[in-house]
C-alpha cells in the first residue's frame, strides 16, 4: 500500500492524519479489507506513532476500521445493513427538520439553494461523461444541502446527533455513487422537489420527498455484503 508524503504545518497533527486516511478510505484508494499498519503510516508521513495511533482510534470509533491486536487496522466493508441504518437515521432527523421549517415558517437556508444550484451546474458540465465528475466534491455539496436544512431549526442537540453520522454518511454516499453514477441526475431531481416543497411550506409533500429520497435502493444493496 502506497501513501504519499503528507506535509502538515499546523496542529493538531492527529486530525490531519485522520482526514488523510479517512479520505483515502472513502475514495476507495485504500480498499475494504486492507490492513493499515501504524509503522507504515509513521514511516511514510514522518509523524510519530502517537498522532497516528490517535487517528486510528477516531477512525475505529466512526467504524471506518477495526483495530486488530498485533496486526494493525483493517478497513471495514460498507454493508447493506449499514446503509439501511444510516438512511433510517437520516429520515428521522431530516423529516423532523423539514416539518419544522414548514410549520414554523423558518427561512430556507441560502446555503441550501446555493448548493443545489452548484450541483446542477456541475452535472450540466459533465453529464456526457459522469465518470469525470469529482464524486467527492459532489457528495460534500450534497452533505451541505441536507446539513443546512437540519441546522436551520437551530437545535444544537439534534445537529450533534446528525453530525455524529456525517463521515459514515459520506462513505455510504460515495459507495452508492461509485456503483450507480447515473443516479446523480435523479438525486438533483429529488433535491429540486425537496427544495420546492420547503419554499412552498408544503409539509406532506416535503415529507414524502424526503422519504423517497432517503431510501436505499435494492440495486445497490444487492451488490454489498
Amino acid at each position: 500500500m502506497n501513501f504519499k508524503k503528507v506535509k502538515v504545518n499546523n496542529p493538531p497533527i492527529k486530525d490531519k492524519v485522520y482526514t488523510y486516511l479517512r479520505d483515502k478510505i472513502i475514495k476507495g484508494e485504500i480498499n475494504s479489507g486492507d490492513f493499515i499498519e501504524e509503522e507504515t503510516i509513521t514511516n511514510e508521513t514522518g509523524f510519530s506513532r502517537t498522532p497516528v495511533r490517535e487517528a486510528f482510534v477516531k477512525l475505529e470509533a466512526e467504524r471506518f476500521i477495526d483495530l486488530i491486536p498485533r496486526k494493525g487496522a483493517r478497513v471495514r466493508q460498507v454493508t447493506g445493513t449499514e446503509i439501511i441504518n444510516i438512511y433510517e437515521t437520516r429520515r428521522l432527523i431530516e423529516k423532523h427538520a423539514a416539518k419544522r421549517i414548514c410549520e414554523e415558517n423558518i427561512v430556507v437556508p441560502v446555503k441550501m439553494i446555493d448548493c443545489h444550484e452548484s450541483m446542477i451546474e456541475r452535472y450540466e458540465a459533465y453529464k456526457d461523461d459522469l465518470n469525470e465528475i469529482d464524486f467527492y466534491q459532489h457528495i460534500f455539496m450534497d452533505v451541505a444541502f441536507h446539513g443546512s436544512m437540519v441546522a436551520a431549526v437551530n437545535n444544537p442537540v439534534l445537529m450533534d446527533m446528525y453530525e455524529a453520522i456525517q463521515n459514515r454518511k459520506i462513505r455510504v454516499a460515495y459507495t452508492a455513487l461509485s456503483i450507480e453514477p447515473e443516479r446523480i441526475h435523479l438525486i438533483i431531481k429529488e433535491h429540486t422537489e425537496i427544495l420546492d416543497s420547503l419554499l412552498k411550506r408544503d409539509v406532506s409533500r416535503v415529507v414524502d420527498a424526503l422519504e423517497n429520497h432517503l431510501k436505499p435502493l435494492d440495486s445497490i444493496l444487492s451488490r454489498l455484503p
